[in-house]
Order: structure tokens, then C-alpha cells, then sequence
């Protein structure tokens, strides 16, 4: 057994209990203290991706200098040191002479008139670093204390591993928190909660339900018009539910191209088909232990229900070019706007499937008829608008309310929030532009009563009368496009179709007034 055994040990235990490399470095000194003439210990890493050496302690705190003090190296001095550390010695200054006075100076320590040592560090986890002891004025360092400072070595690496990694956690959790926050801004919230807006009033029947069928596991058919909020509801039956801690996912079965339903759904094996050059878990593997929300099921082709109602009375899914049944546990939560009952009638549906997924059905009411809810969506809405645009908050007025009331939003919730943002981004932080959205939204027969339709106010006419500049009236207009259109530019239900132009045309026109499509991408309304 070594004499240096109890104190390694004791290093050891220290650096077992902190994982901040200033307090193992001060423990460290203690137990050094007691072994040799120390008035200095330094501690430095290499970072090897930019060639630079850092202070990351000192004791006592602040020796030679504040801690943090970087020094970039050439790429000649860096081989030298690197290799030093990988392969060196522990250097003394007194006995390795013109040796250990190259390292030191590439290492850019302060100058010092004392006796000093000097170790290499490496940790387990690739962290390199180096050790410097400086003597007490007018004592020097003895063979033995080389000795055990070379013993500790191992533990001292370790220490600058924990700290390397406590760091790289702190950036991490630095990083997320960030994308965290420009995604709520996106969003336009202020946290990550779900709260359904109408709860209480509006909705209040459809949230008893909610509450009902969340403590089963039955499948469940949400019904209701585009823009109702039916992912917000399979969302809350999901969250209410003894699955909540697993997995959640949307699948939207309309935007599935016809040849990749099978592998989207149920998953393939590597080589099934041209292109499979890996085995690929489908949505319902995927869902295992959660809940799988189909959207729009009532676009599913024929051949695809036989193969989906299969796994809703077996719990068993089989990859495309795979032979092994797998089993899962998935509860199923499907929505459609379109009239199942009738387009199995017309057998555009498969009844038997009807019957499997209808067990419990929920009807959302469209907007027009819960018109109560309308001021608390809209001061939702016009807050949301105000994080995602950096505008001034602005509260819609009780004559907003009544303007709002007397359209039939057939968009419902998103038209509804997608207006809210284009009077947000009209207004610009001064007020909410509610005429002047609403009749660049919609023609006015959409109106309950074209008596009571608010004044088909253009883009091009500002607050007071000022006519805005062709670049500003472009601007709001192809805003206001791709607020209607959740920020989608081609397709049927894209802004450049909205604007009667080609998509390549409104993307250039879009880069010249620096318009941002990405802002305007948003889930369904009604949460904040």
C-alpha cells in the first residue's frame, strides 16, 4: 500500500462530491497543503477545436489573475503541448530546467520567481488540461511531492471531465430554453400550457364529454367544421387520460400521398420497396403506449381502412414487406369535417369501421354558434399576435366585439385568429384594424346581414384617411395572404393561389419587402 494511498483517496471522495471544478481544486489545495510547501494551485484546459487554454480554477480564488483567462496558441505550439500532455512527464521547474521552462511559457502562465511543478491532466471522457503548484517563497518542491502530485493526476482529470460536462449541460439547457422561447413566440404564447379558451361557456358540453371518455380507452370520433379546434380536444382527452406521460402524435391522413399510406401508418422493412434502405417504425409503433390522433379520416382510402380497423380489433400492425405481426397498445382518436355517415351510405366508407370509431362521438359547434366566446378568443388572439409580431399589446374594444359577432366565420377559430393577427400587423401596436382586416379577408356576403357588414376598408387606406405606399399596401396584403393561409405560399389552399400569382412570383416579391412566412405557421387556435 502506497503512503500516498489515504490522501488519494481524500481526493478522490472530494471530487466524487462536487462537480464545479473550483471547489474540487480548493479541497484539492487542503489536502496538498498538508504535503508540501503550496502557495499556488492553477488549473487549466485545452480547448483543442480553437487551439486555446483556459483558466477554469485557481486557489486561492483569483491567484495570478482572474479565473476564465484564455491564451490562443499558434498551431505549432499547440502540437508541442498536446503532445506534452498526451505522453509528458510532471515537469519540475528546478530539476527539468530549459524543459519545463518551454512548457510553461507555452502554456502563457504568469512569471514566477518560486519553485514550481507542472502535470499534465487528462480525463476519461476526453478533457485535457494541466496542473500548476507554485512553492511558497523561498521553499522548493521535494521528488516525494512530484511524486504525489503525478498520483493525483487521475482524480484532478476527473474533476475537469465533471466540469466540462456541467458546463456543456448549461449550455445545452441555455440552447433549449432559447428555442423554447422563439418558438412561443412564434406561437404567440407566453407558456407551453394548453388552455382551451371557451371552457367554461361555449365548450362547456364538449369538455363533459371530454372528462367522460378520457377515463376509458375507447376510440373516439371528433366531428365538427375546419377550424374548430378538434386537435386542441384530442389533445385535451389525451392529456386528461392515464396515457398522458406517453406519446402524442397527429397524423393528418388527407396530406398522406396514396402510395406511402401503408408505410406511413404501419411502418416497412429495409428493402421492401425501391427507396425502403432502412426499417422504419410506422405512426402506431410510433404511438405505443399513447394516443394517435387521425386527422381527417375520412380521407383514407378503402384498402387502408381494412388494414387500419384490423388494428383497431387486434392491436397488431404488420411493416410492408414484413411477415411478424407486432403488437401495440395505441388508443385511437380520430376527427373529420366531412359526413362519415353519408359517405358510407355512398360507400366511400367502410360501415364496419364507422361502427369501430364512432363509439363515442364529440361535435364541435362551429364559431357562429358560440358567439359568447368571441371576446375571450379575440383578447387571446390579439396577445398572441403581439408576441409573434413584437408589437404593443393592444385589447380588442366592445365595438371589435360587435363588429366580430355579426360575421359567420366559416373558418371559425382559425379564421378568427388568422383576422386578429392581420388587424394586429394592420395596426401596427396602435390599435386592432378589425374593418379593414375583416374586408380584405372575406367578400361581404359572408356577413350574417349585408346591412350589418363592416365597410370593405382596403389595405392601401391607413388609420385617418392616409393613403400607405404601394410597398406598404403590398406588404399588409400578402401578410394578411399568408395569415388566411397559416403561412402555406403554393398548393390549393396557398397564398400565391389566394393572390391570383404564381408561387415563384410571390416568394420574389416576398424577398423584396423582407416578409417572413415563417411567422405566420401556427396550430390550431384557442390555446394559450
Amino acid at each position: 500500500m502506497s503512503s500516498f494511498d489515504p490522501l488519494i483517496q481524500a481526493v478522490w471522495r472530494d471530487v466524487s462530491r462536487h462537480l464545479d471544478i473550483g471547489e474540487s481544486t480548493e479541497t484539492t489545495a487542503a489536502v496538498l497543503r498538508k504535503q508540501m510547501p503550496l502557495e499556488t494551485l492553477v488549473i487549466r484546459q485545452l480547448d483543442s477545436e480553437h487551439r486555446r487554454v483556459r483558466t477554469v480554477a485557481t486557489w486561492p480564488v483569483n491567484a495570478y489573475g482572474a479565473s476564465d483567462h484564455e491564451s490562443d496558441l499558434s498551431r505549432a505550439d499547440w502540437r508541442r503541448l498536446e503532445h506534452w500532455v498526451e505522453r509528458g512527464p510532471v515537469l519540475h521547474q528546478s530539476a527539468d530546467g530549459k524543459k519545463a521552462s518551454e512548457t510553461f511559457e507555452l502554456l502563457k502562465l504568469p512569471a514566477v520567481s518560486n519553485d514550481w511543478l507542472l502535470a499534465p491532466l487528462t480525463g476519461e471522457h476526453g478533457s485535457y488540461g494541466v496542473v500548476f503548484a507554485a512553492a511558497r517563497s523561498g521553499e522548493a518542491f521535494t521528488k516525494q511531492n512530484a511524486a504525489l502530485l503525478a498520483a493525483l493526476r487521475e482524480p484532478m482529470g476527473v474533476a475537469l471531465d465533471n466540469d466540462a460536462r456541467l458546463h456543456e449541460l448549461a449550455a445545452l439547457r441555455e440552447a433549449a430554453e432559447a428555442e423554447k422561447q422563439s418558438l412561443l413566440r412564434r406561437l404567440g404564447r407566453s407558456d407551453v400550457g394548453d388552455t382551451i379558451v371557451g371552457e367554461d361557456s361555449g365548450l362547456g358540453q364538449v369538455m363533459q364529454r371530454v372528462d367522460l371518455v378520457s377515463r376509458s380507452e375507447v376510440p373516439v370520433l371528433i366531428l365538427g367544421e375546419t377550424g374548430t379546434g378538434k386537435e386542441l380536444v384530442a389533445r385535451a382527452i389525451h392529456n386528461r387520460s392515464e396515457r398522458h406521460s406517453g406519446p402524442f402524435l397527429r397524423v393528418n391522413c388527407g396530406a398522406i400521398p396514396r402510395e406511402l399510406i401503408d408505410s406511413q401508418l404501419f411502418g416497412h422493412e429495409k428493402g421492401a420497396f425501391t427507396g425502403a434502405n432502412e426499417t422504419r417504425q410506422g405512426w402506431f409503433e410510433r404511438a405505443d403506449q399513447g394516443t394517435l390522433f387521425l386527422d381527417e379520416i375520412g380521407e383514407l382510402p378503402l384498402d387502408a381502412q381494412v388494414r387500419f380497423l384490423r388494428v383497431l380489433q387486434d392491436g397488431f400492425v404488420e411493416r410492408v414487406g414484413g411477415t411478424k405481426p407486432i403488437r401495440v397498445d395505441v388508443r385511437v382518436v380520430a376527427a373529420t369535417h366531412r359526413d362519415l355517415a353519408g359517405m358510407v351510405q355512398e360507400g366511400g366508407f367502410r360501415e364496419d369501421l364507422w361502427y369501430r370509431i364512432a363509439v363515442f362521438p364529440i361535435l364541435l359547434p362551429p364559431l357562429r354558434d358560440r358567439v359568447e366566446d368571441i371576446p375571450a378568443l379575440s383578447r387571446h388572439f390579439a396577445r398572441r399576435a403581439a408576441i409573434r409580431f413584437g408589437l404593443a399589446p393592444v385589447e380588442p374594444t366592445e365595438a371589435d366585439f360587435e363588429l366580430l359577432r355579426t360575421y359567420r366565420w366559416p373558418g371559425n377559430i382559425r379564421e378568427l385568429g388568422a383576422v386578429i393577427d392581420r388587424a394586429a400587423i394592420l395596426g401596427n401596436g396602435n390599435a386592432l384594424e378589425l374593418a379593414a382586416a375583416l374586408g380584405v379577408a372575406t367578400p361581404q356576403s359572408r356577413y350574417a346581414a349585408p346591412s350589418e357588414a363592416a365597410p370593405n376598408i382596403g389595405v392601401g387606406i391607413q388609420r385617418g384617411g392616409k393613403i400607405a405606399t404601394l410597398n406598404d399596401a403590398m406588404r399588409a396584403h400578402i401578410e394578411a395572404a399568408l395569415s388566411a393561409t397559416r403561412g402555406r405560399i403554393e398548393g390549393a389552399r396557398g397564398a400565391a393561389r389566394l393572390l391570383g400569382i404564381n408561387p415563384h412570383t410571390l416568394r420574389a416579391r416576398m424577398r423584396k419587402l423582407k416578409i417572413d412566412w415563417s411567422v405566420f405557421r401556427e396550430t390550431d387556435g384557442g390555446v394559450s
